[in-house]
């Protein structure tokens, strides 16, 4: 009996402590306790920086203006084809906008670069242009909520200036014509800062043509349609504030 007592013992012991453990009350989950920490979790979630920071985030992708007063200069840089009588030209086109809505023109036509007939052989034109739809539309709340949609409706532009051409056999001519037409742009992302498809169009009249002279050639008065590829791009310049001083 000696022997046996202590593998005795242990067999006590250990069936002692299985049958606690299973008799043992198992402790059920409160419904109200969990439901009272999932709160907690989502207020703690919610006013965590993480969180604002996210919301940060949420709230620029929903920015209607794409990008167009993350600064108030736009620049756009564009090469091309411009179509004229007898032949095409190409183009090179160079606009400063401000807060996109008004801004300058330079362009620049050459037709023996693409060895073509096209008459005028050359026009350099400048003028300037106006974009009347963001602001109006972007102020009152009237965007469509597609980027691409938006910035394209937003792109038409009314465009005057002068121009000088230089006729086949001839120099440039020593006094500028009047340019008038409109334009319209295609963003091939739906942000105002990345490449855009260009068409500007309109009319030509000569010095001569607008006194009243007999039309003798296309340089005289003619259409023209340029198309370009782009690159656009938003600076922030403080023109605005330029004379504004920090507070103290």
């Amino acid at each position: 009996m000696r022997g046996s007592c202590p593998w005795s013992l242990v067999f006590v012991a250990s069936f002692s402590s299985i049958a606690f453990a299973d008799g043992a009350p198992t402790a059920r989950p409160d419904p109200k306790q969990a439901e009272a920490k999932s709160t907690v979790r989502q207020v703690a979630h919610t006013e965590s920086p993480q969180h604002r920071a996210d919301q940060s985030v949420h709230e620029a992708k929903e920015d209607t203006s794409y990008g167009r007063i993350e600064g108030d200069l736009g620049l756009a840089l564009g090469a091309g084809v411009a179509i004229a009588p007898r032949g095409a030209r190409g183009a090179l086109d160079l606009r400063a906008r401000y807060l996109d809505t008004a801004g300058l023109f330079v362009t620049y036509e050459d037709g023996p670069a693409l060895a073509s007939s096209a008459e005028p052989r050359r026009v350099i034109a400048a003028g300037f242009e106006i974009r009347p739809l963001f602001m109006a539309r972007w102020l009152k709340g009237m965007e469509f909520g597609a980027g691409r949609l938006d910035l394209a409706v937003d792109s038409f532009g009314l465009e005057i200036g002068a121009f000088l051409s230089e006729p086949e056999g001839a120099s440039f001519a020593s006094r500028p014509g009047l340019q008038a037409g409109i334009g319209l742009e295609l963003p091939i992302l739906p942000h105002a800062s990345g490449p855009w498809v260009g068409l500007h169009g309109g009319a030509r009249w000569s010095s001569a043509a607008l006194q009243g002279e007999p039309i003798v050639s296309a340089a005289d008065r003619s259409l023209y349609l340029a198309i370009t590829l782009s690159y656009h791009q938003i600076f922030g310049s403080h023109v605005v504030d330029i004379g504004d001083e920090a507070p103290r």
